[in-house]
């Protein structure tokens, strides 16, 4: 028992760093440990996203990292051309 304790714990070690684990019995696979992550993200079911905290930079959420510093890269461009209005002829 112990040492299915310990292998279990390798693999789901393996998992978590690797990627998926395939089990076999008889050279035939039968089964896969997945990372949770994996598991909720083939499910449908991945962590919520709060989009105010993410780009708040106190949630950080890997699937959208890179995207996101590439929009706000885009936005941070786009108001760096604007010219700034003059408040007097606006407020008329």
């Amino acid at each position: 028992m112990q040492d299915a304790k310990q292998r279990l714990s390798e693999l789901l070690r393996r998992a978590a760093a690797e990627g998926p684990q395939f089990v076999t019995k008889h050279g035939e696979e039968v089964a896969v440990v997945l990372d949770i992550m994996d598991y909720r993200r083939l499910a449908g079911g991945g962590e919520a996203v709060d989009f105010k905290l993410v780009l708040s930079g106190e949630q950080h959420h890997p699937e959208y990292g890179e995207a996101l510093a590439d929009v706000l890269e885009e936005i941070a461009a786009e108001r760096a051309e604007d010219l700034p209005r003059d408040v007097a002829e606006v407020s008329g």
